[in-house]
């Protein structure tokens, strides 16, 4: 496949969102196998007026500078409660030391600081999320794009 021209027909976007200063070192854990989850918080696709994605979507990753990275294909695509999010679904998330209480303690601090950025209060008892698995399609040299 063409993946270059493919690019036009996805949406790009930067784990973390652009400038979090984590988007290349997430990025790289999809590209060595290590990470293929990730998670949203559910109230802010509500807000943001963001569809929930779907199984099947493809999209590509981004760098720090903008580069794709790689395209991925969601497999699985579930709404659940944050507190719900079992130990599996951390590891596959594949940062840190993998643990549940790794995920759980970087996501809360995460959520809690995007919420001030969009203006809502992150709750980790009442609050859910989209948990997404994703396979690897295509991975880029960084020289060739």
């Amino acid at each position: 496949m063409d993946w270059k021209n493919a690019l036009r027909n996805l949406e790009g976007w930067h784990f973390g969102g652009k400038g979090s200063g984590i988007e290349d070192e997430l990025a790289n854990l999809v590209v060595k196998g290590i990470k293929s989850a990730t998670c949203g918080w559910y109230e802010a696709y509500q807000i943001e007026n963001e569809p929930i994605p779907k199984v099947g979507e493809r999209s590509y990753i981004l760098n720090s500078k903008d580069e794709p990275v790689c395209v991925i294909e969601l497999i699985e695509v579930q709404v659940k409660p944050f507190l719900q999010v079992d130990e599996e679904f951390a590891f596959l998330e594949g940062e840190g030391d993998r643990s549940y209480l790794y995920w759980k303690t970087v996501h809360e601090r995460f959520f809690t600081d995007y919420g001030k950025e969009i203006g809502l209060e992150w709750n980790s008892k009442t609050q859910s999320v989209v948990c997404e698995k994703f396979r690897v399609l295509q991975i880029f040299p960084q020289t060739t794009l």
